[in-house]
């Protein structure tokens, strides 16, 4: 079993959840830290594993594109307590509307980009001619081989 210390540095953090010193900073001056950021004697921040499990939390939030504010409000609210736990699942289910809209979106040009891809490894399998006579930069409409209908026609 891995002892983990007690205290943490700044440094140890930022090797550990991948961000930045100045990020921490700029969470520390931005609220982020529920339980806020302990002192050492010599006025060095000093965290925790709680602060670490924290910030893992915050990442994945942020990563999954929840807004500043939006953390920032969720932070409050798990400062404030047990009691706050219908508010907190009112702002999860907001943002994970927002997450599963986006991953709509994100599969919808997934879909295009794999469409494309097609396209060209058709082409590509025809020949380097039909790449240049559909794409080149001298290509006239007239000049282009008819694409198949159910691919390059609709979009390109």
């Amino acid at each position: 079993m891995v002892e983990v210390p007690e205290n943490l540095s700044i440094g140890q953090v930022a090797e550990r959840t991948g961000l930045s010193v100045h990020a921490l900073r700029f969470y520390e001056q931005e609220g982020l830290f529920p339980n806020g950021v302990r002192r050492g004697p010599g006025g060095r921040r000093v965290y925790r594993q709680e602060d670490v499990d924290w910030l893992t939390v915050c990442i994945v939030l942020r990563a999954s594109g929840m807004p500043l504010t939006a953390l920032r409000r969720y932070t409050e609210l798990v400062r404030e307590g047990a009691g706050t736990a219908r508010e907190r699942l009112a702002l999860m289910r907001e943002h994970e509307e927002r997450v599963t809209a986006r991953i709509g979106r994100l599969t919808e040009s997934l879909d295009l980009i794999m469409y494309k891809v097609g396209v060209y490894e058709d082409l590509l399998d025809q020949g380097e001619a039909a790449v240049r006579q559909c794409h080149g930069p001298s290509a006239s409409p007239a000049a282009a081989p008819t694409p198949e209908p159910h691919r390059e026609a609709a979009i390109d």
